[in-house]
């Protein structure tokens, strides 16, 4: 037998080529970053592309103290984000930063331009620096989410945190979880 191409035929790239968001400045956003991947052949701007296709949950957000943190030897680039930047209270001095990202919230964005920064949209990072030139490009933590606990291979080492319906006295502590039924198992240390 062969392939029915016209059911499903071979599989395609699964890979995202256009962003399912229908947002006009998205939309613009990628009208643009495509032109500068094609025509400045820049790894840059390819990467931009390819993130500005992702779905929100794979755009995770990144907070500035962890901003700080990653680009401590690079506070004289141009930090991008293709995500969104939120404050973070804990940080008790931001240092003077150029940060370009699709959105940011209020307060970090006052906190950047209270400390001499400057933050910046994308069409402007492709006026200043249309090839990527002088720029470090960050990504939130991808796997923070909570539902990320419950995947294998992503959770933390040796334990998936178990679906579960509730967690009274006696429901999931059934054998290995009590003296009385059976046995306790000790906790590893770690």
């Amino acid at each position: 037998m062969g392939i029915d191409l016209e059911k499903g035929g071979r599989i395609q790239k699964r890979n995202r080529t256009a962003p399912k968001s229908e947002n006009p400045y998205l939309l613009l956003l990628v009208k643009l970053y495509r032109f500068l991947a094609r025509r400045t052949n820049s790894n840059f701007n390819k990467t931009v592309l390819k993130r500005l296709y992702m779905s929100r949950n794979n755009q995770p957000p990144l907070g500035l103290g962890r901003l700080v943190k990653l680009s401590r030897k690079n506070t004289d680039k141009i930090i991008v984000v293709v995500g969104k930047v939120l404050d973070d209270e804990r940080l008790y001095k931001v240092p003077k930063l150029t940060v370009c990202c699709l959105k940011i919230s209020d307060s970090a964005r006052g906190r950047i331009q209270k400390a001499g920064g400057e933050v910046l949209t994308f069409d402007q990072l492709a006026l200043r620096s249309p090839k990527g030139s002088n720029c470090f490009l960050l990504r939130g933590p991808k796997h923070a989410r909570e539902v990320y606990k419950h995947f294998e291979g992503v959770a933390v080492e040796g334990h998936v945190k178990p679906y579960v319906r509730n967690k009274e006295r006696k429901l999931e502590r059934a054998r290995g979880r009590r003296p009385s039924r059976g046995f306790k198992r000790k906790p590893k240390k770690v």
